[in-house]
């Protein structure tokens, strides 16, 4: 089964509207975990606008599952992810000022330079997903930085899913593919939902794990959070 991430920055976000500590982010990641999550993922961006620095020390000592760091490799976050230590730390090229993020490494561009953080973060014995899209030789040089997985950014398959679900999803497949021939593990996240999370898992079923934060969120303010949980593991539960 591909397992679930759950990406609680949206509940930072909503605290941080009012101050104070409601939510409280601490029991919302102890309360996925309990519900059946596999594993946390927090994006702390320098700004604090959602997850803090603070929050991702205050996370890792009370979650039992995969904690995942994503972030743009600023020196900040470099330090922040070498005293934590998480079980992944997801590379991903944002602005500090970004939303969200909206696409992936150009390997090429910045080959050296995640070479190098790819090491460091290695020689700690932290598994490191570099955020890519599909195009196919941007993954072959995704593998010669020596990470150990991609994430795919689904934000195109999600987009385009409407239109024609057998077209999105081709491009993921082939990427997948590729990347799963030159030994790389594969993530996948953004704007997975309920309607397109288990098409995307049916056809590529070596997903190693899906990181999902505001459509779950979202739809948690109507089931709850726990049945919420259900729902996308169950999406993500099949016969490949």
């Amino acid at each position: 089964m591909i397992k679930l991430s759950v990406n609680i920055n949206k509940i930072a976000t909503l605290r941080n509207s009012r101050g104070g500590d409601i939510p409280d982010v601490k029991k919302v990641a102890i309360d996925c975990e309990s519900f059946g999550a596999q594993g946390i993922t927090v994006h702390p961006r320098p700004d604090g606008r959602h997850i803090k620095y603070s929050d991702v020390f205050n996370i890792k000592p009370i979650i039992k599952t995969e904690f995942n760091i994503e972030g743009f490799p600023v020196r900040s976050f470099v330090d922040l992810v070498l005293q934590v230590k998480p079980t992944q730390v997801t590379l991903v090229p944002d602005a500090p000022d970004d939303l969200t993020s909206h696409e992936g490494w150009d390997v090429k561009a910045h080959f050296d330079s995640l070479v190098e953080i790819v090491d460091l973060f290695t020689s700690r014995h932290i598994r490191t997903s570099l955020f890519v899209g599909t195009d196919l030789q941007n993954i072959e040089l995704a593998a010669k930085t020596r990470a150990d997985r991609i994430e795919l950014y689904t934000g195109p398959y999600a987009e385009n899913f409407p239109k024609g679900k057998e077209q999105a999803v081709k491009p993921f497949v082939e990427a997948a593919t590729l990347a799963k021939e030159l030994g790389l593990g594969v993530n996948a996240g953004h704007d997975l939902n309920l309607q397109n999370l288990r098409w995307l898992a049916e056809n590529i079923p070596w997903i190693e794990e899906v990181s999902i934060g505001h459509s779950l969120i979202s739809d948690a303010l109507y089931f709850g959070l726990e049945k919420t949980i259900a729902l996308y593991k169950d999406e993500l539960r099949f016969e490949s």
